[in-house]
């Protein structure tokens, strides 16, 4: 017995960026030879899914046409790209050949991978695929696996199905609105574990209440690494609105999202062999690169100046801007980049440069042109510089016991209150008259910020980042008004000692 022919419309969506983009899933069945075609720019996966869809309609008990099948793409000059196509298309054809009634579908996107047998598997993006839905004013079905993930998007509707034969149920599987309760699986390094160090610490602690960038250059094994990691957890847990955004450039990159939903910044950590595509984005399809990753969080360079001079390079862009922007020919994609750059170096290519107890066996050309790898528009753009050396060997033996996290991040919390009080902006994001009208300079503070920019030859965004750093040592200090000391301090920590 023949299907009857017909025509069906699905809504779906393809990924542009962190955006679902509206897709309409057009299919014809009728007259002619045999054959199955799907047009309108797919890329590779969305062609192989002809395999797929034919498989899993028989698999799951339904009749695929021995009919001319047409499937289009709409709008067809926009790129399609993954395996999500596969689900709105196998329920098209159902729906176009009378197997599945199409007020099943009316007011829904249908966003899923067909395994061979039917069964509905999730992708890369649903977080933008739920958003995309939920804007257009429509219901989600999905695949079930994974669908609680989904449960971070407010006031949507979904429904998960297992297989190609459960859309034909009625009945709806719909998260409950707003953030699931989740427990971080990642340890929580203590600051109290780090011996002496008293001025890096005091550093991190700036860093974190004004989200300030930080380079430190010390001698192998000074605990450049081990403080770098004790800075997200000085760090405010992400509110509602930060976690969407964070959790979103995780899925669309196909990561698991879990512990930034449980409020964990993300602290990203690329080896130094990073391609510029694999650190700021790209790649065929594009996909968020590092600096995307650690939007909300930390971005930690280990071995700065190991990384490709053009790679460093290309992060000028986004710390100024706080996101990415990727020109391609079919358009503009925008990722964001909002993060506290850290990164740690060897003052010189053997380590030892001016460390006082073994000496340096680089040439001071040498030692010049390894600092020189980092670049001074980069350098410029790093608000606190600082020197790393070696703790005395007998403070570890003793087992001396430092501050706690959790006390420092008090004070961390704090400063962040009182900015976000006055600015609604931590100091690292304010510029122009935000800026100045937030330091509120006292008439000595202005003298010392003139003077000291005039010594140190500092350009215009190096005042700026002055200014910013001494608005932050401001507030940990409970202080309306930046003073001379404030900027005395801020001065101290951008002069980074040989």
């Amino acid at each position: 017995m023949s299907l009857p022919s017909g025509h069906a419309s699905v809504a779906t969506g393809t990924l542009v960026g962190t955006r679902a983009i509206p897709v309409e899933v057009q299919v014809d069945v009728g007259s002619g030879l045999p054959s199955f075609s799907i047009v309108g720019l797919g890329d590779t996966a969305v062609l192989e899914a002809r395999e797929r869809v034919r498989s899993a309609i028989r698999a799951r008990g339904f009749e695929f046409p021995n009919a001319r099948v047409v499937v289009n793409l709409a709008p067809a000059p926009l790129r399609k790209h993954g395996t999500g196509f596969d689900l709105p298309i196998a329920i098209g054809i159902l729906v176009a050949t009378k197997q599945v009634p199409a007020q099943l579908i009316a007011q829904s996107a249908l966003v899923g991978e067909l395994s061979l047998t039917g069964e509905v598997g999730t992708i890369p993006g649903m977080l933008a695929h739920a958003l995309g839905a939920r804007d257009a004013g429509l219901e989600l079905i999905t695949a079930r696996i994974g669908i609680g993930q989904l449960r971070v998007v407010p006031d949507l509707t979904a429904r998960g199905i297992g297989d190609l034969r459960q859309i034909l149920a009625v009945e709806q599987d719909c998260p409950p609105v707003g953030v699931a309760t989740r427990v971080s699986r990642i340890p929580i390094p203590d600051l109290a574990e780090v011996v002496g160090h008293e001025s890096a610490k005091r550093a991190l602690e700036i860093s974190a209440a004004g989200g300030h960038n930080l380079l430190m250059v010390g001698p192998p094994g000074s605990g450049k690494t081990m403080l770098a990691r004790r800075l997200g957890p000085l760090l405010p847990p992400l509110d509602a609105d930060e976690r969407l955004d964070a959790a979103l450039v995780h899925s669309v990159a196909g990561l698991d999202e879990s512990d930034v939903l449980a409020g964990v910044r993300p602290f990203r950590a690329p080896h130094h062999s990073a391609s510029i595509a694999g650190l700021v984005g790209g790649g065929v399809p594009p996909r968020p690169g590092e600096v995307s990753l650690a939007h909300t969080g930390v971005l930690f360079l280990d071995e700065m100046p190991e990384f490709g001079p053009s790679t460093l390079q290309a992060l000028r862009q986004p710390l100024e801007d706080g996101n990415v922007v990727l020109v391609r020919a079919e358009g503009r994609i925008r990722y964001p980049a909002q993060f506290a750059l850290v990164g740690a170096a060897n003052p010189c290519p053997c380590g030892f440069d001016g460390d006082p107890v073994r000496r340096c066996t680089c040439g001071e050309a040498v030692v010049s042109r390894y600092r020189a790898r980092i670049g001074g528009p980069l350098h410029d753009r790093i608000d606190i510089h600082l020197r790393v050396d070696r703790i005395d060997p007998d403070r570890l033996v003793r087992g001396e016991v430092g501050e706690s996290t959790e006390a420092v991040r008090q004070r961390v919390l704090e400063a962040r209150q009182r900015a976000f009080a006055r600015d609604c902006s931590v100091a690292a994001r304010l510029s122009g008259g935000a800026l100045v009208s937030a330091c509120r300079l006292t008439a000595g503070a202005s003298r010392t910020l003139s003077d000291s920019a005039r010594m140190h030859h500092l350009s215009g965004r190096g005042v700026t980042r002055v200014m910013r750093v001494s608005r932050t040592i401001a507030d940990l200090a409970a202080s309306d008004r930046v003073d001379r000391v404030h900027i005395l301090q801020a001065m101290s920590l951008r002069q980074m000692s040989a």
